[in-house]
């Protein structure tokens, strides 16, 4: 079974974002399914979930091109505690444009998360404390060691 690519740091903060921004639907304990909204809510990302064979399979462009864990699955095991997080550090990121910020540095990560980080100072929130806590995140999804759920559903298309 082929096994998720640990994804950058910065999708952290975009799967705290989406939860803040109730942009999360789960369909469970009916299943282990959900969808995540896009930014622009005009489409929307299916997620599916298999703890006994600890898969999971989502049709962003991350996860369905470059088997990257990618921020709706991980906002999905966050809502679902499978993944622990601090709800405080979620609504510090609400209603933040993601998309539009990306496409300004020119999808460029570091850049993103730095312009992120000041806007977190500026508001008052501790970036050391905020920056540990994504990191004790990650270090939580090390520790499942997901693998690619199949069947592959394509991605969405549009904003």
């Amino acid at each position: 079974m082929l096994q998720r690519k640990l994804p950058p740091k910065i999708k952290i903060y975009e799967a705290l974002w989406a939860i803040a921004d109730g942009r999360l639907e789960i369909f469970w304990p009916e299943k282990n399914e959900g969808k995540c909204y896009s930014s622009s809510w005009n489409k929307y990302y299916i997620i599916k979930y298999d703890a006994l064979s600890h898969a999971i399979m989502t049709n962003d462009n991350g996860s369905y091109r470059k088997w990257y864990l990618w921020y709706p699955a991980i906002a999905f095991l966050m809502e679902r505690w499978i993944i622990p997080y601090d709800a405080h550090y979620s609504e510090a990121l609400k209603n933040i444009a993601w998309k539009d910020i990306n496409q300004k540095f020119a999808n460029d990560f570091d850049k993103t998360t730095e312009y992120i980080l000041a806007m977190l100072s500026k508001n008052g929130i501790d970036t050391q404390k905020f920056l540990q806590e994504i990191d004790t995140i990650y270090a939580a999804i090390q520790s499942l060691a997901l693998h690619v759920l199949w069947k592959k559903i394509l991605p969405p298309t549009g904003y």
